[in-house]
């Protein structure tokens, strides 16, 4: 499997764990394996059954990102945890900025994955926790054509249920790998220049979706 291959399969299953709609569900009394498990097949249900999204239309994608995804996501400590150290020392603007695009960058890269979710499955392993943890890691593989993949999703407990806060995929980090590439940036241009090289992506990938 090349790396090419990893990346999207990354993007693919985050977000496919990620998207929720369940309205019977009370969220708050969920276990953290549960919802993985109950989100990968209500998301695999809704690709099979829904002709627009199988069709790709990019608006749709985005808005069901946009609406299933974040509400389940601690995306301020994705973020933060992102950004790193600059993060602390960042102005109130600069860290609504940095949250704005980075959301608009995620939001993108996970409609970009959806198209090509087709006939997965998950298949999550049984949760090594206590009742009262607060921090877990869900162990999973993902089923389909060629070998399994190892997958890891932290989550923490809050007030409002359990958030995803960052996933592993073949020893990889989402949120470490972007913290690599922002400290580059950062060390080069400051907040500031990650912020403008955020939105000119964003804003690169927005007009790639119009053609």
């Amino acid at each position: 499997m090349n790396r090419r291959t990893i990346g999207r399969l990354l993007t693919a299953t985050l977000s496919l764990a990620l998207l929720v709609s369940a309205p019977f569900v009370h969220a708050a009394d969920e276990a953290p394996d549960a919802l993985i498990k109950r989100v990968s097949s209500e998301v695999l249900d809704a690709i099979k059954s829904d002709k627009a999204i199988q069709a790709g239309e990019s608006n749709r994608l985005l808005a069901l990102v946009d609406t299933k995804v974040m509400p389940n996501v601690n995306f301020t400590r994705m973020t933060a945890s992102a950004v790193g150290r600059s993060w602390r020392v960042a102005t109130p603007e600069q860290k609504a900025r940095l949250q704005d695009e980075f959301k608009t960058l995620l939001i993108r890269t996970y409609s970009g994955a959806l198209s090509q979710v087709n006939d997965q499955k998950l298949s999550v392993k049984p949760l090594r926790s206590a009742p009262a943890d607060t921090d877990v890691t869900v162990r999973t593989e993902v089923l389909g054509r060629g070998e399994p993949v190892q997958l890891d999703y932290r989550m923490e407990k809050t007030p409002t249920g359990w958030k995803i806060y960052d996933l592993n995929v073949l020893g990889v980090w989402l949120v470490e790998t972007y913290r690599t590439q922002f400290a580059q940036e950062i060390s080069a241009k400051g907040v500031d220049g990650l912020i403008a090289s955020m939105s000119e992506r964003n804003k690169t990938n927005a007009a790639s979706n119009k053609t």
